[in-house]
């Protein structure tokens, strides 16, 4: 019998929600040809086919959310009704490809003086796809359906620490095959020579290691890594109840374990007791931490143990720093789940581990500033440069701002997912990586352009030219 991934609910750690087979490094190979095999036939089949296959996909999403919303619930640790809107988003966004991928798809022909050239979007073979725990769905149909449409077929990698419900899911798209393992697995995966494009999701560590692996066979790449997300308040910032609901749950919702989480807060000195006040009052308000399953809570747990151990560290440290940390709501007692209480860290030095790394938890720094030029330099002083977002009453400063801060996406006046727009490509700068999600540049990533170029001067009637000339010597218009 082979060996098997058994995942546990982080609410409840003795409770097993599921197993999925551990694909062997050896076994890789296998899967590898049989998608290339299928990449023949899928590759070749009408466009109108593709698009079909991914609209049909969507109507079966939706109609297994509210059970798949509930095991994945179970396997990661998120709030049912956050699983059901990934899962619908998901759906939604396979018919964004569907009705959008015609116009990405379309070549383009000139046929002038200058001769005939063509530009050929192509598919690139077999993709392999390596997703996170934290949104499996959206974030593998993110890749899947793009590749799909496109003509290639792929090699779905989930994380072991969510694989049940995105395995179903995967199963409704023709030419995906999906694998199961941990890093021996994935570096079996993409240096396999039959993988053409490796699309990876997931923390700087590990995206540093595939990337220098895929980089050994020359295999390119598409990184969506971690970011350290600054959300700089201007002074005339002026926020709603609900603005500050929003807020909160910028930083909180998946227990703070979302890459684009509003993870460090940058308010004017004179308007600290103002907005903590505010804060603290919409927390009490939306943050309730519980049961994942339980439709009123808006926190669950973290993911595993070691993510927990993470925070507990990063707590101690901010104590330990001078911080003084405030209670946002109760974690539950008398249960051995990953729970931790979600807090506000004020007075932190920039040099405390909580404002200098990823958190990626539910405790969220919160920091005073001067000037403009001041908090800009500082929201700036990362290695990472995912997302930030910029609050203002006056848009036109709020945009020049954002254009100063480097970020591969900044949001006006919200952040995390209400700001998210199908339209909108997504992706990071510095070292949260390169490459992007969503709109047509998220479908550009599985296409590569090919060419065919017949030069006026050596078609039919074309008066040719000398072999050592250049474009350009003999009257052609460069370009």
């Amino acid at each position: 019998m082979s060996e098997r991934i058994r995942r546990e609910n982080p609410a409840r750690p003795a409770e097993i929600v599921g197993s999925v087979p551990m694909t062997a490094p050896g076994a890789v190979d296998v899967v590898v040809r049989r998608a290339h095999r299928d990449f023949r036939a899928w590759s070749q089949a009408p466009v109108e086919q593709r698009l079909a296959a991914l609209d049909s996909a969507a109507g079966a999403l939706e109609a297994k959310a509210a059970r798949l919303a509930v095991l994945l619930a179970r396997e990661s640790g998120k709030p049912v009704t956050d699983c059901q809107g990934e899962i619908r988003f998901a759906a939604t966004y396979l018919r964004w490809v569907r009705d959008n991928a015609p116009r990405v798809l379309t070549g383009a022909v000139i046929d002038d003086e200058q001769g005939r050239l063509s530009r050929i979007p192509a598919p690139y073979g077999v993709i392999a796809a390596i997703t996170p725990w934290n949104a499996p769905i959206i974030l593998a149909m993110l890749k899947l359906g793009p590749a799909l449409a496109a003509g290639n077929t792929v090699v779905l990698k989930p994380s072991p620490l969510a694989p049940l419900a995105v395995t179903e899911a995967a199963a409704l798209l023709p030419g995906v095959h999906v694998i199961h393992g941990g890093p021996d697995t994935v570096g079996a995966l993409i240096t396999h020579p039959l993988i053409a494009k490796v699309a990876f999701t997931g923390g700087e560590q590990a995206g540093r290691s595939i990337a220098a692996a895929a980089g050994s066979a020359l295999t390119p790449v598409t990184l969506e890594l971690g970011g350290n997300d600054p959300a700089i308040f201007l002074p005339d910032f002026a926020l709603t109840p609900s603005d500050y609901e929003r807020l909160v749950l910028a930083s909180f919702a998946t227990a703070g374990q979302v890459c684009m989480a509003a993870k460090r807060l940058y308010v004017p000195k004179t308007r600290l007791d103002e907005f903590v006040e505010s804060y603290l009052a919409a927390a009490r308000r939306i943050l309730r931490v519980g049961d994942p399953l339980d439709e009123q809570v808006t926190m669950g747990p973290l993911v595993n143990r070691a993510a927990t151990d993470r925070m507990t560290d990063l707590i101690a440290d901010s104590w330990n720093r001078g911080g003084w940390l405030i209670p946002l709501a109760d974690a539950p007692t008398g249960t051995d789940g990953y729970f931790i209480a979600p807090a506000l860290a004020l007075d932190l030095p920039d040099d405390a581990n909580l404002v200098r790394r990823e958190q990626f938890g539910p405790l969220v720094p919160l920091l005073t500033y001067n000037t403009e030029d001041e908090v800009i330099a500082r929201a700036n002083d990362s290695e990472l440069g995912l997302a930030a977002s910029v609050w203002s009453a006056d848009e036109a400063h709020a945009y020049a701002v954002a254009a100063q801060v480097e970020a591969g996406f900044t949001f006006i006046n919200t952040h995390n997912r209400t700001g998210m727009s199908l339209r909108a490509p997504f992706g990071g700068t510095k070292r949260s990586g390169f490459g992007r999600e969503y709109a047509d540049e998220g479908l550009r990533e599985y296409l590569q352009t090919t060419v065919i170029h017949a030069p006026a001067a050596f078609r039919p009637g074309g008066t040719g030219m000398p072999a050592r000339a250049y474009p350009g010597q003999l009257g052609e218009q460069p370009g």
